[in-house]
């Protein structure tokens, strides 16, 4: 295939437009003989002024995740794709345990979200937590998002459970750095056990509140879901080391990426920690990563030879979106316009948690918006294998499939909120309680008290919004009966509440 360098250093440049004063980043444009364009703009701190460049050292969040898979292949004496969690974790809980390796790292599991779990017990992202109690809290989530192998949604519990896994036998993800990376090949990857462990060179991250940039942060423990550290240049050596297959890389790159399947059989596109892209007719591979101040991507041409990477430092960046621009001009390739001909609104599942929101551009699930486009036959599809949506109208309904399950989505028919749902209720075996008052529901203690008011879809359903730094979640709240309700967020939808006082 005829493909066009300079168009695609031309798109690298424009890529890297932020301001010399504000939080930047870095575009690197490479092949398998080293890099072939790059750009970087904006500044590494506000406090220094320093400009950001590709040397600059940044936190790659889920970028992480191939990464860390790469280190399960190569301990393949150890543990397997196909083991169960619990043949090296035995105190999970069955279902839990029951899960593979292979559906851990490939999203099929259902496994809970650490971090969205510990939001629905009214932890903030600032709240700081250490990997053995984290593990312990894994043990004592009592059920699954979805039956292993009937679904895909992204969570980056399996990743943890994983290195927990690993870290028991012995093995710790940041040796498999030294010892194949950055020593053979000097990569400055690093993996932090926290966020407040010292890095070398490590550039802070930003959000902006509104009103100013903030410094990101996260109190919880990393885990090799996104704990890796290093530069634009480092990546893309990564990148190019990836595409040469050479030495004990042969092969891993076709490894990582290989689809994964439902229990029936059906291609998933996501692999192992990378899923697959359609840009310009081409099946690329790759993937991103997104923490409180950080952006990043990685993005893979396995048949040219050829890739894109994008790191920030600043979270309002669509890495996926400058990632797939410069790949595209390359081949001189259109990409597609998101868009969305469904009637806009709430709608909700006829039972359960599940809800959608539907907009001109994307659909929000369980508080997960992704962009749609028009599948050729009056649906939409997303076209992302970690949020697969396939859906349509019928009728006032939307239909389809959500993570590749049978969904239907009915208008939200709001109600007015029981007073009956007033009083204390507390999750177990997790100590954490909360209070439904005047039909709000409320969380936090002294200054962090708040009150978040319910939004009734209809059916016993309600949503609540939960502000909490960076972050703005719409949990969905669901009247289980018996004195019983659920919190749910798209990766975590297994907490559960139970009355203790009240009406």
């Amino acid at each position: 295939m005829q493909m066009n360098w300079d168009a695609a250093a031309a798109a690298v440049r424009a890529a890297a437009d932020w301001a010399d004063d504000a939080p930047g980043g870095a575009v690197v444009l490479f092949d398998t003989d080293g890099v072939r364009a790059s750009a970087a703009a904006g500044v590494e701190s506000l406090a220094t002024r320093v400009p950001f460049g590709v040397e600059s050292v940044v936190r790659y969040a889920s970028v992480t995740k191939h990464v860390f898979a790469s280190f399960v292949l190569a301990e393949a004496d150890v543990i397997g794709l196909d083991d169960p969690l619990g043949a090296h974790l035995p105190a999970l809980a069955p279902l839990t345990a029951a899960v593979t390796v292979r559906q851990a790292l490939g999203m099929t599991g259902g496994l809970p979200d650490t971090r969205e779990a510990l939001t629905l017990l009214g932890l903030s992202v600032f709240t700081q937590s250490f990997a053995p109690d984290l593990l312990a809290f894994h043990t004592a989530l009592p059920g699954l998002n979805y039956p292993a192998g009937t679904e895909v949604h992204y969570s980056n519990g399996g990743y943890r459970l994983v290195e927990e896994a690993l870290r028991g036998h012995g093995r710790l993800f940041d040796d498999y750095l030294r010892d194949h990376l950055r020593g053979p090949h000097g990569l400055g990857f690093k993996a932090a056990e926290m966020w407040t462990d010292p890095v070398r060179g490590l550039c802070p991250g930003y959000w902006h509140d509104g009103r100013g940039w903030q410094v990101g942060l996260q109190g919880m423990h990393l885990s090799a879901a996104g704990s890796l550290t290093g530069s634009a240049r480092d990546l893309a050596a990564w990148g190019g080391l990836l595409l040469r297959g050479e030495g004990e890389f042969a092969g891993r790159l076709a490894a990582l990426s290989a689809t994964g399947h439902l229990r029936d059989g059906r291609a998933t596109g996501y692999g192992l920690g990378m899923r697959h892209h359609m840009v310009g007719g081409r099946d690329l591979v790759g993937h991103g990563g997104s923490q409180p101040g950080f952006k990043s991507y990685i993005l893979l041409d396995p048949l040219a030879g050829a890739g894109c990477i994008v790191v920030a430092n600043r979270d309002d960046v669509n890495s996926t979106a400058l990632a797939e621009r410069v790949m595209a001009a390359l081949y001189g390739a259109a990409l597609p316009v998101a868009e969305n001909a469904m009637t806009p609104g709430l709608y909700v599942a006829p039972t359960g948690a599940d809800w959608i929101e539907v907009n001109a551009q994307a659909v929000t699930r369980l508080d997960d918006t992704i962009a749609v486009y028009p599948d050729g036959a009056g649906g939409v599809d997303s076209r992302a294998p970690t949020s697969p949506l396939h859906l349509r109208m019928e009728g006032e309904d939307v239909v389809g499939t959500a993570g590749h399950a049978p969904a239907r989505f009915q208008p939200a028919r709001p109600e007015a909120v029981p007073a009956t749902l007033d009083g204390l209720w507390r999750a177990d075996p997790f100590g954490a309680m909360l209070e439904i008052y005047r039909g709000a529901v409320v969380m936090g203690a002294g200054p962090t008290r708040r009150a978040m008011p319910l939004q009734s879809l209809g059916g016993g359903r309600y949503l609540f919004t939960l502000h909490d730094g960076p972050w703005v979640r719409r949990v969905c709240l669901n009247e289980m009966g018996g004195d019983r309700f659920q919190l749910a967020l798209s990766r975590a939808r297994s907490v559960e509440y139970r009355r203790i006082s009240g009406s």
